[in-house]
């Protein structure tokens, strides 16, 4: 699904305004019934994370990393069965799944008298039962659950989402055994298959890290973003870069053009 630059811009202002939350997406969906649920989906978890970056710095400062671990304690001593820090991480304004992360590094650091690991923090993430305190094992796992945009439950859905569109892309090339095509006038050489929306931001990143530099090395190509993107951004065509949201219908192949002849 395209959308206009204006139609993308409304639907982010209007998430600017509501929590991340799957509450928020079905406002959303009512907010815009014309438009898809995967678009918009993709849309609210681009824009979520938008906003997590440009608020990250703030939530790991030592100051903020002490008061969130006071708080949970706090919160836990006086109702250890209450969604202490889901709760934290809502009224701060914070990814559920990053304040568990915050939270149990600090547990973690005061537990082992040092700072622990990455690969020990994310193992404790994807699997909570490892975490030796079972109170803080179950409010980690209440934010993971809970968080529809970060975390490694996401981060494995995500992946998965990502591995099926690029399955599918590969079958549909190899029933049609095609090496290369035209499409729409165009030759061409790659597909790079994107299960996301493609938003100005992310857009410009892969142009810069992947785009380019395919079509460096490979000539011109296709990008296919599987939840839509916004259509002034198929503005590389010439150049050899050409955006679709599915799979090309009207594609042409040597075989057939020199059939016709």
């Amino acid at each position: 699904m395209k959308l206009t630059k204006a139609q993308y811009d409304e639907i982010a202002q209007f998430l600017g305004h509501v929590q991340p939350t799957r509450q928020s997406l079905r406002k959303l969906k009512e907010k815009f019934p014309s438009q898809s649920q995967s678009t918009l989906l993709s849309i609210f978890s681009q824009e979520y994370q938008k906003q997590i970056k440009r608020t990250h710095a703030k939530h790991h400062t030592a100051e903020a990393v002490e008061t969130y671990y006071q708080r949970y304690l706090n919160g836990v001593m006086k109702n250890a069965a209450a969604p202490v820090l889901l709760e934290l991480a809502n009224e701060v304004d914070f990814a559920p799944s990053l304040m568990a992360r915050i939270v149990l590094e600090r547990y973690l650091q005061e537990k082992e008298q040092a700072i622990p690991s990455k690969t020990l923090i994310n193992s404790m993430l994807r699997d909570p039962s490892q975490i030796p305190d079972g109170v803080l094992a179950n409010q980690v796992y209440q934010c993971t659950v809970n968080d529809c945009c970060y975390g490694p439950l996401v981060d494995c859905i995500k992946h998965a989402i990502g591995h099926e569109h690029e399955v599918l892309l590969r079958e549909m090339l190899l029933e049609k055994n095609l090496s290369f095509i035209a499409v729409e006038g165009h030759i061409i050489h790659w597909i790079e298959s994107k299960a996301s929306f493609g938003d100005e931001s992310s857009h410009q990143a892969y142009l810069q890290d992947q785009f380019w530099s395919y079509w460096n090395r490979f000539g011109p190509g296709l990008v296919i973003y599987w939840y839509g993107f916004i259509e002034e951004l198929d503005c590389h065509r010439e150049r050899g870069i050409l955006l679709k949201d599915c799979f090309p219908t009207d594609i042409v192949t040597l075989r057939h053009s020199m059939a016709q002849h």
